[in-house]
């Protein structure tokens, strides 16, 4: 059955989420996984309070690989998404397995940037990968599922914020989603594209050291990283806690405000709901919030604060107050 041209119950109407709420009533609940869907990993008890922290994400060349990206970048990005998230958790990778879906039409040459690409990955974050799987395919896909070890009490998740943390991130938003922009509707061409945004696009960086840095101190009491687009994340945090959140601060780059003023795009929309970039959105214990700043050399800023969840989601700048929409990238909702 066909409504407005959508097909009832079809991908692009349940979205990425519903398909996962189907999962996991599928798979139901297990006793020794201490968390499981709902946050950036997944954690087994294994001994004691010991667990062994799983992560998978999955890149595909159709949704996730940009005009002008090569395939090594491509690679090597497939392993910081997959980092990320347990920068996140304040968790080290130990190692990882890759599997490979190839177009029959890549050549040796092509075989051998993907490689060099996933190699110069693991050896940026310190992690082996240590084996996989390899098939034909219609369309690039680089699938990494990493392990780690973290002790159950210092696993930080998303759903415990409090009312009265300080809400912080690890660097300014809206460049990557800037560049996506500038390629996706052909404003610049790859090889034109401003420094800042090529890096942010081309070359991501898992925050994992500043991640585990600040996790040692104690101080964090939630965090998720912000791939999905920081507006999303913040509504991540505030459902999966039970809490509102008030920003009185959007960090946005130099470089997404320079390409929305050229092009006459809004540069808050762009920080907010654009995604693809991977700092840590982490919420404070106060009487900590000191520590945790040093222990991240600074680049640690405060922009907002845990509030009681009537409040919701809001941005509170410059006297006025407005509410961030839950927006951000979801799959199949294009």
């Amino acid at each position: 059955m066909v409504r407005g041209g959508l097909r009832v119950n079809s991908l692009r109407k349940l979205g990425e989420l519903g398909i996962i709420r189907i999962m996991e009533r599928s798979f139901g609940p297990s006793r020794r996984a201490v968390v499981g869907f709902g946050d950036d990993i997944s954690g087994v008890r294994i001994a004691n309070h010991q667990l062994a922290v799983l992560k998978t994400d999955m890149l595909v060349g159709s949704t996730d690989v940009p005009p002008g990206m090569t395939l090594r970048q491509a690679a090597r990005k497939a392993v910081v998404a997959n980092v990320s998230d347990l920068a996140a958790k304040g968790a080290k990778p130990y190692a990882g397995l890759v599997a490979l879906g190839l177009p029959p039409t890549l050549t040796k040459r092509d075989v051998r940037e993907i490689a060099s690409g996933l190699s110069g990955g693991a050896k940026e974050y310190r992690f082996p990968l240590v084996g996989g799987d390899t098939n034909e395919s219609r369309e690039l896909v680089i699938s990494i599922a990493l392990f780690a070890m973290i002790d159950e009490r210092k696993m930080i998740l998303r759903s415990d914020a409090r009312v009265g943390d300080i809400l912080a991130v690890t660097g300014e938003f809206g460049s990557a989603s800037a560049g996506l922009r500038a390629l996706m509707d052909r404003r610049i061409l790859p090889e034109k594209l401003p420094r800042p945004l090529s890096q942010a696009v081309y070359c991501p960086t898992a925050q994992l050291d500043l991640g585990l840095r600040i996790a040692a101190t104690g101080a964090i009491t939630s965090s998720i990283d912000s791939s999905d687009g920081l507006a999303w994340s913040l509504h991540e945090i505030a459902k999966m806690s039970n809490v509102g959140i008030r920003v009185e601060h959007v960090p946005v780059s130099a470089a997404a405000r320079g390409f929305a003023d050229s092009y006459g795009y809004n540069s808050l929309d762009l920080a907010l709901y654009g995604g693809e970039e991977y700092h840590l959105i982490v919420t404070v214990n106060p009487r900590l919030f000191r520590a945790a700043r040093k222990a991240a050399s600074g680049k640690l800023r405060a922009i907002g604060i845990v509030t009681e969840r009537s409040f919701g989601v809001r941005l509170s700048e410059g006297g006025r107050v407005s509410r961030i929409k839950m927006k951000g990238w979801e799959h199949f909702r294009r």
